[in-house]
Order: C-alpha cells, then sequence, then structure tokens
C-alpha cells in the first residue's frame, strides 16, 4: 500500500466518524415510553370483578375459566385435592404451557386421567398468578378430598 492510499483510506475515516458524531440523535420512539407509563397500573376492581363474572359463565377448568390459585404450590396444592367420580384420585400427567387465561396471564394445562371412573381424561386449565384467591370450587366430574 502506498502512502497515498493509505492517507486516502485515513481520512475517509475520519470523515465518516466525524459525520456520524455531528448527526443529531434520533427522536426516541414513544411505544417504550407508553409502555413503561403503563406498568404497575394494574387494573381496576370493577375491571376485575367484571372477568370474574364474564369466566364464570364457562365451565371451570378451562381456558375461558382458568382455577385460580396461588403459585407452583396452589397448582400442586389443588390437584391433590381432586378425587374422581369413583373417590380414587386422578393419574397427573405433566402441565404444558396453555396460552393466556381469561385474566391476562398465562395458564398452563394439566392433563388428568381418572380411568373408566368419571370424568374420564381431562385437562384441567390453572392460573397461579392469583396469590388472593385459593380455588374452593372443582370442576365438572370431580370431588374434592377436603
Amino acid at each position: 500500500m502506498t502512502a497515498m492510499t493509505y492517507r486516502v483510506i485515513v481520512l475517509a475515516a475520519a470523515l465518516s466518524a466525524s459525520t456520524a458524531i455531528a448527526q443529531p440523535p434520533r427522536e426516541q420512539s414513544p411505544a417504550p415510553r407508553d409502555l413503561l407509563e403503563g406498568l404497575g397500573s394494574g387494573n381496576s376492581d370493577a375491571a376485575i370483578e367484571q372477568a370474574i363474572a364474564a369466566a364464570a359463565t364457562h365451565p371451570l377448568g378451562t381456558l375461558q375459566n382458568p382455577i385460580r390459585v396461588a403459585g407452583p404450590e396452589g397448582e400442586r396444592a389443588y390437584l391433590a385435592r381432586l378425587r374422581c367420580a369413583d373417590g380414587r384420585t386422578p393419574m397427573i400427567g405433566t402441565k404444558a404451557p396453555a396460552g393466556v387465561g381469561a385474566y391476562g396471564s398465562l395458564v398452563d394445562a394439566w392433563p388428568l386421567d381418572c380411568g373408566a371412573a368419571a370424568p374420564g381424561k381431562v385437562s384441567l386449565v390453572l392460573d397461579k398468578y392469583h396469590e388472593e384467591h385459593p380455588e374452593q370450587g372443582v370442576p365438572a366430574g370431580f370431588q374434592s378430598a377436603r
């Protein structure tokens, strides 16, 4: 490389660096600001009551009316007290993500198998983000051990 070529490359690099520095900063998108301002605002009590009333029109344990429990421990405790129609404990399979439930949070689907007893093989949807509401009801076909 000749001295002249080297000078041209250095000059071009210096010019491109100076134009990047001289440009004004781009305007920030309002989307992140709007998102951050909305965090923590929560739902009003009226909105929550409306969601509960709408969910109650659907069978308990469905995506439209998930069983509300307090965390993973609440999921396990709720499932442990379910009994099939014949009084036996259902076989519990591995949970799987089921999407977004009626209350706007991610829910899990748990496969349960009562064999020949009612309700047979079903998948119950549980929403573990409800510390304030330990579910007392049971889905159709099940009984509660307590």
